[in-house]
């Protein structure tokens, strides 16, 4: 992710990916990890476990969204009930394995909030947690 950091410097890049650059570069960021023992972006801060209590703070304070992202650290969001809304985007690619979305044993009733389809046939979802 730290591409995001200089991504406004590449050449053509287009209007999209100069607005996520910026949203990247502007966000206070927390990166959990058993291993980076320095952050190699901006407003990045190094954390080696999850915290739930943590997490149910930053919660409490934000005035914007929060995104909790990768398959492990979401699982275990999902688990401790953390996680209000899930954003999904479903690519037209099989690639034949990788992580699960929810965890195993995972239990939640969603609602569709909105959905959006893309030319590519990449569609995003976004749902509630109820």
């Amino acid at each position: 992710m730290v591409y995001w950091e200089t991504a406004h410097r590449v050449p053509d890049q287009p209007k999209v990916a100069l607005d996520f650059a910026r949203q990247w570069q502007s966000a206070d960021k927390i990166v959990f990890s058993r291993t980076l023992r320095a952050p190699t972006s901006a407003r990045t801060r190094i954390e080696n476990n999850f915290d739930v209590d943590l997490i149910k703070r930053i919660k409490k304070d934000a005035v914007q969204n929060i995104s909790i992202d990768g398959p492990n650290l979401a699982g275990q969001a999902i688990r401790a009930g953390l996680v209000d809304e899930f954003h999904m985007i479903v690519c037209p690619v099989i690639v034949g394995g990788g992580k699960r979305f929810f965890p195993e044993h995972a239990k939640m009733n969603l609602k569709l909030m909105n959905d959006h389809r893309f030319k590519s046939g990449v569609v995003v979802l976004k749902y509630a947690v109820q």
